[in-house]
């Protein structure tokens, strides 16, 4: 699939309404390995892309090419394609904040949405000191050849120690192919400058479609309440669930409780 001559990989699994799930930093679409079986037995197509500069889809050398309205591009081409008219919307971390702006720009290609770990961009940029020090390493990660050597440094021990990913060792290895280290952090360069700890926090339309958000108690890098004042900003109602004990990644910690919780919504609101 392609929108504005990037082109995206988008892997298609099972029949029926059309669930889209978005991945992360420092992930690709294998981040829903676990997940996508769960969701494919009850009856839904799952559709898992590459976001870009990730994974098997093109990267764009620019930082330009990374700002949101470029990925809410992406996801909006690509529900096109898929020839859905509504999908089911899920993201995880950058995926999640990706998601929100969909819904906010784009509501007629959303049905419901699904956010995991990341809070509405008002919520979490309101959320006070506390996220903002849980949000100190995008200060590194904005300048280039910083955030690579940061995460590079004594052999990768923030990617194998801090981060806590379940799937490091695969991680390092993807980042270190075809320059993904640079072009995922161009996420970051495009989207949260480091003015962004003192600029009051951004305007988006309100979103008019059914929200769940998923928090879990072990998430180094968000706080529970940028999740829970997402409901200010949903016209359409918020779900809030929290999990207990599991870290930041839930699609590989939780992935059958995720999966539960995301086919309870989708039959609540039909």
């Amino acid at each position: 699939m392609e929108n504005d001559g990037v082109r995206l990989r988008v892997n298609l699994h099972g029949e029926g309404p059309t669930v889209l799930l978005l991945h992360g930093w420092p992930d690709t679409s294998a981040l829903w390995d676990d997940v996508v079986p769960e969701l494919v037995d009850v009856g839904y197509r799952v559709a898992v892309p590459d976001l870009r500069g990730c994974g098997q889809s093109d990267k764009p050398s620019d930082v330009a090419s990374y700002k949101m309205h470029h990925l809410v591009g992406d996801v909006a081409s690509i529900i096109g394609e898929l020839g859905a008219v509504k999908v089911t919307l899920v993201g995880h971390d950058w995926g999640a904040n990706l998601a929100w702006g969909v819904a906010a720009y784009h509501p007629e290609l959303v049905e419901r949405l699904a956010v995991v770990s990341v809070g509405h961009p008002t919520a979490f940029c309101s959320a006070g000191l506390e996220q903002q020090i849980k949000s100190w390493y995008t200060l590194l990660f904005y300048f280039e050849g910083l955030g690579e050597a940061f995460l590079r440094k004594d052999d990768y021990e923030v990617m194998r120690r801090w981060l806590g990913h379940p799937g490091a060792e695969d991680v390092i290895r993807e980042l270190e192919r075809d320059g993904q280290m640079t072009t995922h952090l161009m996420w970051y360069r495009a989207n949260i400058a480091p003015d962004a700890f003192i600029a009051a926090p951004p305007t988006l339309p309100p979103i008019e479609v059914p929200v769940l958000g998923l928090w879990s108690s072990g998430d180094f890098a968000l706080s529970e309440h940028q999740m829970k004042n997402s409901a200010t900003y949903c016209t359409k109602g918020f779900i809030y669930v929290r999990f207990e004990g599991q870290g930041h990644w839930l699609p590989l910690e939780a992935p059958r409780e995720l999966a539960h919780e995301i086919i309870e919504f989708c039959s609540a609101h039909h």
